[in-house]
């Protein structure tokens, strides 16, 4: 029959609209924990409950500590951190045995890098607050794990790379990405947004009932662990 799925943002790119009648879009601000229970409420208005919550808001930004001052520092870790862990409160007061949470995390979360301190510390807060759930839901039979990825060509990471400060140092940004593939991944190609869903939906399944608490690297082998 297929699944319903709640997609929340800010603001509404039509993606609700195309996947159809089982699709909706409710307007979601991620830092703000009466969001979270606003989206909750309408998905077990709609369907009668929730089984998988997946919290994937977030952006990059690169800083070096002398240039990091307190907005970025707030905006980073309200979005990608306090973001994730309200929506994982919200989600665990609701979900059912054998539900899941799925946080997208980032390789950014399993080693530091140049001017990315901010971001990094966001990250590895989210893969840290995955491993606690993981142990503290686990009785209750809800498993929470995150997915790790490198980058992936979307619009907000090609805006990131396009600051001067970021790794690409205002290079080509396909050229940049071009050479990081060839020279840092062992597949010499980056993982794409639907690679990253598909990793999503397994960590969802009943195939993947005996994962919890795991930070899974979609990187096409740049940090083999």
């Amino acid at each position: 029959m297929g699944d319903y799925v709640l997609i929340s943002a800010r603001e509404d790119n039509g993606l609700a609209e195309q996947l159809g009648e089982r699709a909706r879009y409710v307007k979601t601000d991620v830092k703000k924990l009466e969001d979270h229970y606003r989206l909750i409420k309408e998905a077990k208005a709609w369907t009668g409950g929730i089984e998988v919550y997946v919290n994937c808001a977030g952006f990059s930004g690169w800083r070096s500590v002398g240039d990091a001052d307190e907005e970025f520092w707030d905006e980073m870790i309200n979005t990608n951190l306090k973001g994730v862990f309200w929506g994982c409160k919200a989600a665990a007061e609701s979900l059912r045995a054998g539900s899941s949470i799925i946080n997208v995390s980032s390789l950014a979360g399993k080693r530091g890098s140049t001017h990315n301190s901010v971001y990094c510390a966001s990250k590895f807060g989210v893969n840290g607050i995955t491993q606690a759930l993981a142990k503290e839901l686990g009785p209750r039979n809800i498993r929470v794990n995150a997915v790790c990825p490198v980058y992936v060509k979307t619009e907000g990471l090609l805006k990131a790379l396009a600051d001067k400060r970021s790794p690409a140092q205002g290079r080509d940004l396909n050229s940049y990405l071009d050479r990081f593939a060839a020279e840092q991944t062992s597949l010499k190609r980056l993982p794409t947004g639907e690679e990253i869903a598909q990793v999503c939906y397994f960590l969802s399944s009943p195939e993947a009932s005996a994962i919890t608490g795991q930070c899974l690297n979609v990187d096409c082998g740049v940090l083999p662990q």
